[in-house]
């Protein structure tokens, strides 16, 4: 990309069409990097670079196109609206799981069915205060709302992953309780219940909530969740342990390798870990996210290893 075609700071990635106009392109200018992959047209009237574009990841990219939403309407809508439901979601850094790239608000009229273009849904419902907030100084729903929001949508797993990661937040789970009794019979609501009889904060990634669902799920006996060990080479945190029989389930999820350190590192040491622990008699099991969908392997791995495991 040219470098006079650079976002300012203030807009970041994104360009309406009247500012590469005003930089001195013209629509068949556009239409030719967009062509060529220099921009992307992310939405009607709203273009990125390609380069940063295609090199997002899925939670980074849904947030973006909130993002964009809100860059290339800032000229053209009323306000009066916030991003709700997995847009909500997003804007907060919750996990999801499975869910798809439009851009949801909420606003208190019934808006035309094209006055937010496509990609977007607008919800109709009128917002009390305490459930409004903002994030990256956007309007969004409040922790809580945005739960109960999405979670009407979501299946149980996809709800457990949410509701595990608001806890962990400090959502205000009584009072997400108290929504969910005023909602008897509503479609959804029996998966939002049953998150939150199965919440646990101490989850730290959707892999692990969706692990704890499965265990649960295939009734085997419930660990203990990130249970420290004490070794030579100092304390050593478990996802989930069953101590008496010293066996350990890791999760190993990609995002729990690649959002903070280099691979090799965090690898070596999570297999130097794992050494000094096999030494004291602990048998490790570690299992990815295709290990989540071969539930027979899964459980005869499990039971396994914990016949097999240690008394004491």
């Amino acid at each position: 990309m040219n470098p006079r075609f650079r976002a300012s700071p203030s807009t970041e990635h994104f360009w309406r069409t009247e500012q590469l106009l005003e930089k001195g392109l013209n629509s068949r200018g556009i239409a030719s990097l967009v062509r060529e992959g220099s921009l992307i047209r992310v939405r009607r009237g709203c273009y990125a670079p390609g380069g940063w574009w295609s090199g997002l990841n899925a939670a980074t990219r849904r947030r973006q196109l909130i993002y964009a939403h809100a860059h290339g309407t800032r000229t053209t809508s009323t306000g009066g609206f916030a991003y709700s439901h997995t847009s909500g979601a997003s804007l907060q850094r919750l996990h999801l799981w499975g869910v798809d790239d439009v851009v949801h608000l909420t606003q208190a009229t019934c808006p035309s069915g094209i006055s937010h273009g496509r990609g977007v849904v607008a919800h109709t419902r009128r917002l009390g205060s305490h459930e409004l907030t903002f994030v990256d100084n956007m309007p969004c729903t409040s922790l809580e709302r945005t739960v109960v929001d999405c979670c009407l949508t979501f299946n149980l797993r996809q709800s457990l992953i949410l509701v595990d990661h608001a806890a962990r937040l400090g959502a205000n789970l009584p009072l997400i309780r108290d929504h969910c009794s005023s909602l008897a019979g509503r479609n959804g609501v029996v998966a939002l219940r049953r998150a939150l009889e199965l919440a646990d904060p101490r989850s730290e990634s959707a892999g692990e909530s969706l692990t704890r669902e499965l265990l649960h799920r295939l009734r085997i006996t419930p660990p203990e969740l990130q249970y420290v060990v004490r070794t030579p080479l100092g304390e050593h945190r478990l996802d989930f342990a069953w101590p008496k029989r010293k066996v350990a389930l890791e999760f190993d999820g990609r995002t729990k390798y690649f959002d903070y350190r280099p691979t090799g590192e965090v690898v070596f040491e999570e297999r130097r870990r794992e050494k000094v622990l096999m030494e004291q008699g602990w048998t490790f099991l570690r299992v990815e996210w295709r290990d989540l969908f071969n539930e027979a392997q899964f459980k005869a791995r499990i039971l396994r290893a914990l016949d097999q495991g240690s008394d004491g």
